[in-house]
């Protein structure tokens, strides 16, 4: 599809650097990485009336349903199916409807439509049909007892024997993660990300530690402490009290999501749609949370946005603030995957209210080459970052005609939007990219999540719509959102906003759904732009069908995948009330997910009753 690169970013051939290696060229990539982004500007920053086109990324899963033994393992051959679906696809047919991807597990595979959609209102209704497509089509190319799924986070990541075929991990031998429970072989065969994963750690200077804190049920252990038997004392001092404990990338890169790409008229309007959508990042993430498992236990969140986060976070303890600045330049106060941290139009200034570190001779460079202070300041704030993945074969690159070296820095900045300068020499324009959606269950769901964030585009550009806030009242909170309003916010709203304050604190269904005296909702507003819009009958059965779940999730009279999967756990005869997902568990689970996602069972308390597709 013309308007993405892999959702983790640049995937380049060639023969893989070591962290070492990678770290006598860092200020090699980031001054060629800025030339080349400069070359690109100064050729595209009046490009004007390109249309609206736009995509959305699925992630799979490929799971083997074992029957005999109850269990449920990640199949570990995705790149096998990857290249068999792309021989009878695209490498035949440059117009073939699905594009297929690789990603971060070897048990994960990314679906994208074949070419972007465009701006006309039937497109909305192609969207469900297209990934039904991609579906049956990866499916046809598993094996008799293997699935694909569309769930966020696998519950038995990490436990013993998650794999087919089993492979044990190599903590205290040389691999990529080192992980007590994450073994290499579960890591796409691709360089990039066994790079990726060696050169985290490396340049952290151990390997990375993830704590989510455990649910506490009737029968949890209190304190919730485990042991590790092949343990060389990392986890020990890693480990928190009534926390799972994680050591590998895998944890977070090897979960499933769901994201938008939009191509905007010009550089303008996409400075101006990602700065709206910042603000419903949390928001959306919260409608969306699918993930309450990890390693094999009951957590106390619903999403995957700390989890992964932490897995990627190659700060050393220096720059996380644990020891005074000496070999290390910067203090740096997220990992390289959070949320957002300033925005980019002229109307988001005056939020830009937090801590901001940027490069200063970087963004002097870019004010002196006349890119004005937003946009300087935001590369100068990817640019603290180091490469983390080089190859050999790409350093010394063509400033004029490639972008390689700004995409290495740029791509392994994973926040909740990306703004997409266009590639070199290129028909693609200005893009934004909607990072922090969580994969639904089924095809339906995730259809209704895309046309929704594409519509909120669609009324925010039309009706020039302001949501911004300060950034500093922006609750992110990357492992938790809530979809219930805090205790003092019963009524959708805390207090009237003092006087001189723009914002209140709202609940999701408030700001969803829309409060008479205090918000018109975007759903309304969402129908409203639809009354105004000429759409085919088919087409505006469709869309509302997808604004009627969201609208239903948001007001808690369905529920999020992450509730639905709590609720099953809980009811399951074998679980013993001790946050313990066992493997019988785990299957019958999946088993019902599988289910659901291809039509052979109703599930009205996650989707709803009836459901007329509009087909």
């Amino acid at each position: 599809m013309v308007t993405f690169v892999a959702g983790m970013g640049l995937l380049s051939q060639g023969s893989p650097l070591t962290w070492e290696e990678t770290r006598k060229y860092a200020d090699h990539v980031r001054k060629h990485g800025i030339l080349q982004f400069l070359n690109i500007y100064n050729k595209v920053k009046d490009r004007q009336k390109d249309v609206l086109k736009w995509g959305d990324e699925v992630e799979y899963m490929l799971v083997e349903m074992d029957e005999r033994n109850e269990k449920a393992r990640l199949v570990l051959n995705g790149s096998k199916v990857l290249e068999t679906l792309q021989q009878k696809g695209e490498n035949i047919n440059p117009n073939h409807p699905t594009l297929w991807r690789p990603e971060y597990g070897s048990y994960m595979i990314e679906g994208t439509p074949g070419q972007p959609y465009g701006g006309t209102m039937s497109e909305f209704n192609t969207v469900e049909d297209n990934m039904d497509k991609r579906r049956r089509e990866a499916s046809s190319v598993l094996e008799k007892n293997q699935t694909l799924l569309t769930v966020t986070s696998f519950p038995r990541l990490g436990c013993p024997g998650f794999t087919q075929p089993e492979y044990k991990p190599t903590p205290v031998e040389k691999g990529a993660s080192k992980s007590l429970f994450f073994p290499d072989e579960a890591i796409n065969r691709h360089p990039r990300f066994s790079t990726l994963t060696r050169n985290i750690r490396h340049r952290r200077g151990e390997k990375v530690v993830i704590n989510v804190p455990v649910f506490k049920d009737k029968s949890t252990p209190c304190p919730f402490v485990e042991v590790f038997p092949e343990d060389d004392g990392e986890a020990a001092r890693g480990a928190k009290p009534d926390h799972i404990y994680m050591d590998a990338i895998g944890f977070g890169m090897g979960n499933c999501c769901l994201q938008v790409t939009f191509q905007a008229c010009s550089i303008s309007e996409a400075r101006y749609l990602y700065d709206q959508l910042a603000t419903f990042c949390p928001i959306v993430m919260a409608l969306s949370a699918a993930s309450p498992f990890y390693r094999g236990f009951v957590s106390d969140i619903d999403c995957r946005w700390g989890v992964i986060s932490a897995s990627v976070d190659d700060r050393t303890r220096e720059e996380r603030g644990l020891e005074p600045l000496k070999n290390n330049k910067f203090r740096i106060h997220k990992s390289r995957y959070d949320s957002i941290d300033c925005y980019l139009s002229c109307c988001g200034e005056k939020y830009n209210d937090i801590e901001l570190t940027i490069d200063e001779e970087i963004n002097k460079q870019l004010l002196d080459a006349g890119i004005d202070k937003l946009l300087a300041q935001h590369i100068a704030h990817l640019f603290i970052r180091d490469p983390i993945s080089l190859f050999q074969e790409k350093i010394h690159l063509d400033d004029e005609n490639e972008s390689d070296h700004f995409e290495n820095i740029q791509s392994t900045n994973w926040q909740t939007m990306r703004f997409k300068p266009p590639p070199p020499n290129s028909e693609i324009g200005w893009r934004v990219e909607f990072r922090p959606m969580e994969v639904q269950l089924t095809d339906f769901e995730n259809s209704a999540y895309v046309v929704f964030i594409v519509l909120l585009t669609r009324v925010i550009l039309s009706y020039k719509l302001d949501f911004l806030l300060p950034l500093s009242k922006d609750v992110f909170k990357g492992c938790n959102p809530v979809l219930d309003p805090p205790a003092s916010a019963v009524n959708g709203l805390e207090s009237e906003a003092s006087d001189g304050e723009e914002y209140t604190l709202m609940s999701i269904d408030t700001i969803i759904n829309g409060k008479e005296g205090v918000f018109t909702g975007l759903i309304p507003m969402l129908n409203s732009y639809l009354e105004n819009m000429e759409v085919d009958v088919d087409t505006r059965c469709t869309i509302l069908n997808y604004l009627k779940l969201i609208k239903r999730r948001a007001s808690g009279e369905l529920m999020t995948m992450a509730k639905w999967m709590r609720e099953y756990v809980s009811h399951h005869p074998q679980y013993k009330q001790d946050s313990v997902i066992t493997d019988k568990i785990n299957y019958d689970m999946l088993q019902e997910c599988d289910l659901i996602a291809k039509g052979q069972k109703k599930c009205p308390e996650l989707i709803g009753e009836p459901l007329n597709r509009g087909k």
